[in-house]
């Protein structure tokens, strides 16, 4: 199966005081560049395959960070994008939460459609559809994506089984690594919201002679092997 690192950018100066979306030109704040240095450390155990990310600046920014010490490339995806919140976009949270549609989407966000934007449903389908299409790109390895935090709340919601309406109650740090094995089998979450250290997520090796060990007991054995 392979495993997705969903990584929630690092710090913005609109981090928690305006609704970003989709605009253009958020860059990582001083401290988001720190903590973005200090993701791309925990993640140094960790082979991996590929780096994606949103193809907004504080995503490849971030994504930077881990992809730079591997000499590797960020490959932008549209499909992982922030939900496109439309006429909310750069408005403030103190003047939103006043809003109607502000309590839909924290109690109903199934039913919830941003003026001029997408529903969130919308944004889950098509967030979902992308992940799996870079889990079949990557069937037996490690990717990071990096992306947004309703965006990567409403993934985990799918791969959890809860119904969208739950999704508010899951939290996503900014920084933080979230981990989804995908393939075959039922989706499994490894990891949520982890800001700490990663050095469990790296795939196991057998030692290099256990075969050899294994064959030298089964030649000494007088009878077939335990087990068969």
């Amino acid at each position: 199966m392979a495993l997705l690192l969903l990584v929630r950018h690092a710090l913005t100066e609109a981090t928690g005081k305006r609704l970003s979306g989709r605009a253009l030109g958020i860059h990582l704040s001083d401290e988001g560049r720190r903590q973005a240095g200090l993701l791309a450390e925990r993640l140094t155990t960790i082979p991996l395959a590929a780096v994606y990310a949103s193809p907004l600046e504080r995503c490849m920014e971030t994504a930077g960070a881990i992809a730079a010490p591997r000499a590797m490339s960020v490959r932008p995806v549209p499909g992982i994008q922030e939900v496109d919140y439309g006429k909310w976009t750069g408005r403030s949270i103190s003047q939103l939460i006043r809003t109607s549609l502000w309590k839909k989407v924290q109690q109903a966000p199934s039913s919830a459609t941003f003026p001029e934007g997408e529903g969130l449903i919308d944004a889950q389908r098509r967030t979902v559809a992308t992940l799996e299409e870079i889990a079949a790109r990557h069937p037996r390895s490690v990717v990071a994506v990096v992306a947004h935090a309703d965006v990567i709340r409403l993934a985990l919601a799918h791969y959890a089984g809860l119904h969208i309406d739950l999704f508010q109650r899951l939290i996503v740090s900014p920084a933080s690594v979230s981990a989804v094995a995908l393939g075959d089998r039922i989706p499994r979450i490894v990891r949520m919201n982890d800001t700490g250290g990663l050095d469990d997520l790296a795939p196991r090796r057998s030692p290099p002679n256990s075969r050899a060990h294994t064959t030298s007991r089964r030649d000494r054995s007088s009878g077939r092997p335990k087990g068969t």
